[in-house]
């Protein structure tokens, strides 16, 4: 078996965020924090974000074990997996996937709006990283592609 060579880096940890079951979404304007039972979350515990390549996973974890208790593959951001409440920057909407093809969505709060502010810069920070360094690739194949094209009209 071929092992992954590609090493997990850790973007942000919050010891504390709740998730809520939500009801679905009623219209295409987006979800509310209001409509969810903010009072009874239906887990808490510890959130990490890590990043492999060019994609970041949402890691929910027992705070005490470590054991996961879901997990959101984030291809892009803002994307479906991630989505924020139109009334409150403490809340988010999140697509968990159970790794077999089925998902859910979940919320997620912070109790602290600074938590929330950091777990959206690092998201964000993450996938502006990976569209510089695109950019990056892109103008390098170029530029040797456009050199290799003028030292052949050079013969």
């Amino acid at each position: 078996m071929a092992e992954d060579s590609t090493y997990e880096s850790m973007l942000c940890v919050k010891p504390e965020v709740h998730v809520y079951r939500i009801p679905p979404r009623a219209s295409n304007r987006g979800y509310r924090a209001a409509d969810w039972k903010l009072d009874e979350p239906a887990w808490s515990g510890r959130l990490k974000i890590t990043a492999k390549d060019k994609k970041a996973f949402i890691k929910l974890e027992d705070r005490n074990t470590g054991e996961l208790y879901a997990q959101a593959p984030v291809e892009q951001y803002p994307g479906i997996t991630v989505e924020a409440v139109t009334d409150s920057s403490r809340y988010f909407v999140i697509r968990i996937e159970d790794g077999t093809g089925r998902h859910a969505f979940i919320g997620l709060g912070f109790a602290d709006r600074g938590d929330s502010f950091d777990f959206n810069v690092a998201l964000q920070d993450h996938f502006k990283m990976g569209a510089v360094q695109l950019s990056c690739e892109k103008q390098k194949g170029l530029l040797s592609g456009s050199l290799h094209s003028c030292r052949q009209d050079d013969c």
